[in-house]
């Protein structure tokens, strides 16, 4: 069994100072997971910024944009199936092609897999998140083998997020398996860029073990299936903080630079009062908006998008529209965040684009970029960014 350090003492005294109301002195809100919000429609611009970036194409360029940093020089990029193909793509923040790297295979500077790409620009660093076979392989940005740092422990580290110079923050995948009677530690945690040593377990009370992991029964062969909602963050930089979602606790907490957390949003009713259960997601939080997610763990999923706007100190469904579009383009909001500057990143695929441009459907910059694409163009990335 895991160790409980001193902190739980400290967030159970929080807990308790968060209190009932909508909005508090420290900015801790109460979401009723059951509730019906009035429906308001929201312009993404209004609130955020967007940037587009045309990432370059050539016979060695050829990749499906799926985004794995943006630093303030680089782009990290890898396609879609990245973890099996093994190919990483580095672009410039222009989109310019820079360098294509794959070390996929079985030795000991190579990954096997990988399920994340982590860039420290600073250092000139990437690390590659090879889970399953615990281990992260680091290189620079020129694809050469700096370094790899094994990791010991019954964890799988399925989110990981530069904290500071010396640790990574992470959440471990296996604590939200469907085998939960089995496994009901704590899922937060420190580990150390050096070594991956464990240097601070994060512990956040829940009466019992919740997964949001549906598992039907097996069948006359002992088969079954496992399902899970695609949109399921447990950890989301907020600015220099991080967000922190144990789903069976009914509050999330802010973690901050300085070790401190606190509670962020209270949901009710207890995930432990319900059956079937209703989870509370968070999709992008801006320095206005909370863009969360109500899930109902039956199959198939069903959902309810609301946001909290700490303005108007209220709660209401939404839709959010791209006014980069002559017509109502809704704008995804539940990509996986980034990084702090950048809650959100997502591909337009050029071929819908250029169908896009030629129905003048586009304005702006965006209309620009589709004039100058192919069909067989790599895709568009799109920023969606804190404004300045």
């Amino acid at each position: 069994m895991r160790s409980v350090d001193s902190i739980l003492f400290f967030v159970l005294l929080l807990m308790a100072g968060c209190g009932e109301s909508k909005q508090s002195t420290d900015d801790c809100i109460t979401v009723d997971v059951t509730a019906n919000y009035p429906q308001k429609k929201l312009i993404l611009q209004d609130f955020m910024d967007v940037e587009y970036i045309p990432l370059e194409t050539n016979d060695e360029f050829l990749c499906q944009g799926n985004i794995q940093a943006v630093g303030k020089d680089v782009i990290v990029a890898t396609n879609r199936i990245g973890g099996r193909d093994g190919n990483i793509f580095i672009f410039d923040r222009k989109g310019k092609a820079l360098k294509k790297i794959n070390h996929k295979g079985q030795g000991g500077e190579e990954y096997t897999s990988f399920v994340q790409i982590i860039l420290d620009e600073d250092n000139a660093e990437m690390f590659v998140n090879d889970m399953y076979a615990k281990k992260i392989l680091v290189y620079d940005l020129k694809g050469n083998f700096k370094r790899k740092i094994s990791l010991k422990g019954d964890f799988l580290f399925g989110e990981i997020y530069n904290f500071d110079q010396n640790n990574f923050i992470c959440h471990d995948v296996l604590n939200e398996n469907n085998f939960t009677e089995s496994y009901t530690g704590q899922s937060f945690m420190f580990i150390s860029k050096q070594d991956g040593v464990i240097t601070q377990e994060l512990q956040i009370p829940f009466k019992e073990k919740k997964t949001i992991v549906v598992r039907t029964p097996r069948d006359k062969d002992g088969n079954f299936f496992v399902y899970m909602p695609p949109s399921v963050y447990p950890i989301i930089p907020y600015f220099d903080n991080y967000i922190l979602t144990e789903l069976s606790a009914d509050t999330l907490y802010k973690y901050s630079a300085n070790h401190t957390m606190k509670p962020f949003i209270v949901r009710t009713p207890s995930v432990q009062s319900m059956n079937p259960e209703k989870f509370l997601l968070l999709s992008l939080l801006t320095d206005r908006y909370y863009f969360m997610e109500v899930v109902e763990k039956v199959l198939p999923f069903s959902s309810t998008d609301i946001v909290y706007d700490k303005q108007e100190n209220t709660l209401f469904r939404y839709k959010v529209y791209n006014s980069d579009y002559t017509y109502d383009k809704e704008a995804f909001l539940k990509s996986e965040p980034l990084n702090g500057e950048i809650p959100s990143c997502q591909y337009l695929e050029a071929w819908e684009l250029i169908k896009d441009y030629k129905g003048g459907r586009l304005k702006g910059k965006l209309k620009d970029i589709a004039s100058k694409l192919g069909e067989e163009d790599n895709p568009v990335i799109m920023l969606i960014k804190h404004k300045k």
